[in-house]
C-alpha cells in the first residue's frame, strides 16, 4: 500500500512516528501578555512533545496502535522521559549526548486565544544517534501500517535524513507521511514520500512558488504522490498527483478559536489513522483531517483533540477546484 488506498484486509495496522528534534512542550495560559510587565502564571502544562510525539499521542488517544521514536538527552530528556512513559503511548526512545530542547507556548485567553510560541532550535544530534533512529524505524516497520516523520531537523541531519525514512518505508512496503519544511520538504519529495503535509508558508518558502497550488504542483513534479496544505482560516487543500490540475478543499463553516500549537499535528495524525484503517477516499480522508485539527484547538495543549472532533467532521465543507 503505497498511496491512499483502501486495505484490504480491514485491520489496523501500527503507526510509527519518528521526531527526530523532540521538545519537553511547556504551556503557559494566561489573559494577556503586557509586554515590558511582569506576570504571575500558574505551572505550566508540561508535556513529551515534538511534532512526531503529538502525531503519536494523539492517534493514540483515538485507539490506535502506534509506536513514537525519538532521541532523548540530559535532565530535560529525563523529565520528557518520564512524561511520555506516564502517558502510556508506546515509545523507542535512543539514548543522546545531546539535552533535549524545550518548546515554549503562551496562550492568550483574552485573545481569542492566540499563542506565541518560543521554540529552542536544539543541539546537533552524533551521526550515531540519527543512525540509530532509522535502525528503529527499520526495526519497527514490520506489521505497521504508515511510517510518519514529522519536525524540525536538528543541527547534525541533513536534509536527506527524511528521505531516507521515506526510501526505508518504500523498501517495506509502507506509506510515509512527512511534515517538514525548508531542504528537507524538497529532498523527500525527490524520495517519492507518499504525502506531505507543509503549511502554505513552508510550502511557497520551500519552493519559491507564487500559489499555493503551484507550491503543491512543484513537490509532485519532484516525486510526491499526494500533498495536504494547512492554509489557515481558508482551511486544509488536498492535492494528488493522479489527478493533476486539481485540488480538494476543506473548512468548518466558521473559525475556531483556541490553542492551535498542535493542529497541524493532529491533522497528520488524522491522515496516519486513515492508512492504518484503510480509508482511502481523499475526501474523508481530508474530512478527518479538518475535524481533527480543529478539536485539537479547542484543547489546552498540542497532543489531544476535543470529543466534538465527530461532530465537526459532519460540519467540514468539501469543495473540488481546478487550477
Amino acid at each position: 500500500m503505497n498511496g491512499l488506498e483502501e486495505r484490504e484486509d480491514g485491520a489496523r495496522g501500527r503507526i510509527i512516528t519518528l521526531t527526530p528534534n523532540p521538545a519537553l512542550d511547556l504551556t503557559y495560559t494566561l489573559a494577556k501578555v503586557e509586554r515590558g510587565t511582569s506576570h504571575r502564571v500558574d505551572m505550566p502544562l508540561s508535556r513529551a512533545g515534538g511534532k512526531g510525539i503529538n502525531v503519536a499521542r494523539v492517534a493514540f488517544t483515538q485507539g490506535f496502535d502506534v509506536l513514537a521514536i525519538a532521541p532523548v538527552g540530559g535532565a530535560t530528556g529525563d523529565v520528557f522521559r518520564r512524561e511520555l512513559e506516564q502517558s502510556g503511548v508506546p515509545a523507542k526512545l535512543v539514548d543522546s549526548p545531546t539535552e533535549t530542547r524545550r518548546s515554549i507556548a503562551i496562550v492568550e485567553t483574552g485573545c481569542g486565544g492566540e499563542s506565541t510560541l518560543l521554540n529552542e532550535a536544539g543541539g546537533s544530534q552524533p551521526a550515531a544517534v540519527l543512525a540509530a533512529l532509522l535502525e528503529a524505524a527499520g526495526a519497527a516497520a514490520a506489521g505497521a501500517s504508515v511510517m510518519v516523520g514529522s519536525g524540525s531537523m536538528p543541527g547534525g541531519a541533513t536534509a536527506g535524513f527524511y528521505s531516507s525514512l521515506a526510501r526505508l518505508a518504500a523498501d517495506a512496503g509502507l506509506p510515509c507521511i512527512l511534515d517538514t519544511s525548508g531542504g528537507a520538504l524538497l529532498d523527500a519529495a525527490e524520495a517519492g514520500a507518499t504525502l506531505l503535509k507543509p503549511n502554505h508558508h513552508e510550502l511557497l518558502e520551500a519552493t519559491g512558488a507564487g500559489s499555493v497550488p503551484a507550491g503543491a504542483a512543484a513537490l509532485m513534479d519532484r516525486g510526491a504522490k499526494q500533498v495536504l496544505v494547512s492554509r489557515g482560516a481558508e482551511g486544509m487543500s488536498l492535492f494528488d498527483a493522479g489527478n493533476p490540475g486539481a485540488m480538494l478543499t476543506a473548512r468548518l463553516p466558521w473559525a475556531i478559536a483556541g490553542n492551535a500549537t498542535g493542529a497541524g499535528d493532529a491533522a497528520v495524525a488524522a491522515v496516519a489513522s486513515c492508512l492504518a484503517e484503510g480509508v482511502g477516499d481523499p475526501a474523508a480522508v481530508l474530512r478527518r483531517a479538518v475535524a481533527w485539527s480543529a478539536a485539537a484547538v479547542l484543547m489546552p495543549g498540542a497532543g489531544e483533540i476535543s470529543p466534538q472532533q465527530e461532530e465537526f467532521a459532519t460540519l467540514v465543507v468539501i469543495e473540488k477546484e481546478s487550477f
